[in-house]
């Protein structure tokens, strides 16, 4: 799921990987806006909330603002610079940044409690997150070859409104592959909306420690290709003509 890119990659890769990080996507998105009062998976609301900042001279919190902005650069610079600097052959590059992404989440659940809605506080929680979800987005867009995005739904539902538009436009013989990527959207789509429902469900009853269950999806996401190669081998042991 994450170690195959290229022409190894196929669309069940795509689809494993939307499912589980568009559900820690839609999680940390709607934990952090119950927790800190910001959106932690986009920026697009936050350019806008720069701009009117700085028109109306609010220059203390137009620095925070921009400082997220930077943030969510920072890590998909970061992801970038250790998929295509770090490891050459890119089989085990992704570890690092979800590696991170995962200390992140695991310091905003312990820490959290101490969040007092002072704007330094604001800054580190938010901005921490941010940061991780920059690294998310850039990993999952790198390795899919910008087939899949998790941590916004603008891009998804342009892409879908076109491709439903092609659907009903091209003849019938060109539709199968057309289908494959309203599937695929739609996947991305509903595990955002899942994982944003569940929690912020979820953070209603256990708030901080919410952000260890994205945490712990995501080290599912790293050995799930080790697991999975691990169990269908001891399945063809199992068999009688193997034994």
């Amino acid at each position: 799921m994450l170690r195959h890119t290229g022409r190894k990659r196929n669309y069940k890769h795509n689809l494993r990987l939307a499912v589980l990080l568009c559900l820690t996507a839609g999680m940390v998105n709607a934990a952090g806006l119950l927790a800190f009062s910001v959106l932690t998976t986009n920026v697009t609301g936050h350019a806008a909330l720069l701009a009117q900042k700085l028109a109306t001279g609010d220059f203390r919190v137009a620095r925070m603002v921009g400082l997220w902005l930077l943030l969510f650069l920072g890590g998909a610079f970061f992801t970038s610079f250790c998929i295509g600097r770090l490891s050459p052959g890119r089989k085990y590059a992704y570890l690092l940044p979800l590696i991170i992404e995962i200390v992140i989440l695991v310091f905003v659940a312990m820490f959290g409690h101490t969040f007092d809605h002072s704007i330094i506080k604001t800054e580190y929680f938010a901005g921490s997150l941010l940061f991780a979800m920059g690294m998310q987005n850039a990993l999952v867009s790198t390795i899919s070859g910008s087939v899949v995005r998790t941590t916004h739904l603008t891009g998804m539902f342009t892409d879908l409104g076109i491709d439903l538009y092609a659907v009903v436009s091209l003849p019938l013989q060109h539709r199968s592959s057309i289908h494959r990527k309203i599937i695929l959207r739609l996947v991305i789509i509903c595990f955002f909306l899942t994982g944003g429902i569940f929690g912020g469900y979820i953070f209603l009853k256990l708030q901080y420690q919410t952000f260890y269950l994205p945490a712990g999806i995501l080290v599912i996401t790293i050995f799930y290709d080790t697991f999975r190669v691990r169990f269908y081998r001891m399945l063809r042991q199992m068999r009688p003509g193997n034994t």
